[in-house]
Parts: structure tokens; C-alpha cells; sequence
């Protein structure tokens, strides 16, 4: 018992910690970040407050404004401190890589499968949708690269869809905060043994893995009130 108390202590500090670290690192990008959770709570607080008053429950309106003024304040913040993460990580190398390494449970991904001296790079997931490349880099580079990535899976498992897709801002990409939503949209077409098959013969293929930076400081999504463990 003594033990678990102990670990629920030393995970506690973490947290708070893992919090006020993500709160440092939003405020450098968006600079009204306390006025607004500020504002957040304050009105949420009011509001029930006020109706709590016109009901003739003041106290038990009030107890349970302050509740959700803290829930509405914790869900504003994660919503603001993950566009402040990618706006940070946004044209760096390996951002790409580091949203797909937090898409969730059920994908299995691998950076930097094909890459080119000028360090355009694709990357690779594997889940129910099949496979999904995903290239970064200049637009007119990581076509070819993809096409011939593309036509190896062909080659390898072509029994399983393969789907393409580059990160940027222009005509026919895909924003670096869209890139989690828009995979999670494709249809599920592969059953979980399918998925490890797949895998199974792709490792055997083997693969660059080269030894690709990742951006630092905190990944979007982890670390956020609400947000599940990064599961495989």
C-alpha cells in the first residue's frame, strides 16, 4: 500500500509538471493563452451562478459552475496549446513522423522508408485502411518518391490498398494538424490479422530507418487533459 501511495505521489508532481511545461510552450506562440482560459472560466462560472440565483440554488449551481468553468477551461486549453504544437512543428523535418508516431492504437508506423540527398522523406503507416504513405518535403520531389514506394508495396502486398499522401499547404495536400484526422477517415477495409500480415511481410522486407530528427519539445495530443495513451 505504502508503495502505491508513493508511485501516486511521484505521478501527481509528473503531471502538473507535464502540464505547466505545455503551458510555457503555448504561451510563446499565443501570448493571450491566460486571458482567455481566464475569460473561459470567469463566464462559465457567472453563468451558473446567476442562474443559480434566479432558480433560488445558489450554492449547488455555483459548486457545479465552478466544475464545468474548470472542464471548459481544460478542454480550451488542449485545443489551443495543439495548434500552438503544430504551428511550432510546422516545416520542420520529421513533423510528419512525429504526428504519425501519436495517430493511435490499431497503426503501426516506420519514418523514413525512402529518402533523397535533399532529405525529402516518406514515411509509412500500417492499419485497417491498408497502408498510407506519407511524404514531406518539396512537392515536385516527393512525387517520384512516392511513386516508387508506392510501386514496391504494389510489388510486395498487393492484395492490400496503398494510399498516398503529402504534407504541406498547397493545391492537393494535407495540413500537418489534418493529417492525424484525415488518415483516421479512410475506410477500414483490413482485419486485425490482416494488419499484422501485412507488417509481418514488410519487416521482412526491411526498410531505410534512417536515423531522421524529430522535432522537440511536446507532441500534440499527449500530455492534454482528455487525450488516451499513445497505444499500438
Amino acid at each position: 500500500m505504502a508503495r502505491k501511495d508513493t508511485a501516486a505521489d511521484a505521478a501527481n508532481p509528473g503531471r502538473l509538471k507535464q502540464i505547466a511545461l505545455t503551458y510555457k510552450m503555448t504561451r510563446k506562440a499565443d501570448k493571450k493563452i491566460g486571458l482567455v482560459l481566464a475569460a473561459v472560466g470567469i463566464v462559465t462560472f457567472g453563468v451558473f451562478l446567476a442562474i443559480g440565483f434566479l432558480i433560488g440554488h445558489p450554492i449547488y449551481l455555483g459548486i457545479l459552475g465552478l466544475l464545468l468553468a474548470f472542464l471548459a477551461s481544460a478542454i480550451v486549453f488542449g485545443r489551443r496549446a495543439e495548434r500552438a504544437a503544430f504551428g511550432q512543428m510546422e516545416g520542420q523535418p520529421g513533423a510528419a513522423a512525429a504526428v504519425l508516431d501519436n495517430i493511435g492504437r490499431g497503426w503501426t508506423t516506420t519514418p523514413a522508408v525512402a529518402m533523397n540527398r535533399s532529405q525529402d522523406v516518406v514515411h509509412r503507416a500500417v492499419g485497417k485502411a491498408g497502408i498510407v504513405l506519407v511524404a514531406e518535403g518539396n512537392p515536385n520531389r516527393v512525387k517520384s518518391l512516392l511513386a516508387a514506394e508506392k510501386k514496391k508495396m504494389n510489388r510486395i502486398v498487393a492484395d492490400v490498398p496503398v494510399h498516398d499522401l503529402i504534407v504541406g499547404t498547397g493545391d492537393g495536400q494535407v495540413g500537418l494538424k489534418k493529417l492525424r484526422t484525415t488518415m483516421l477517415k479512410l475506410p477500414r477495409v483490413l482485419t486485425g490479422p490482416q494488419v499484422t500480415a501485412t507488417n509481418d511481410r514488410l519487416k521482412a522486407m526491411g526498410d531505410l530507418m534512417s536515423n531522421m530528427p524529430l522535432p522537440k519539445g511536446p507532441v500534440p495530443g499527449r500530455g492534454l487533459p482528455g487525450r488516451p495513451p499513445r497505444g499500438r
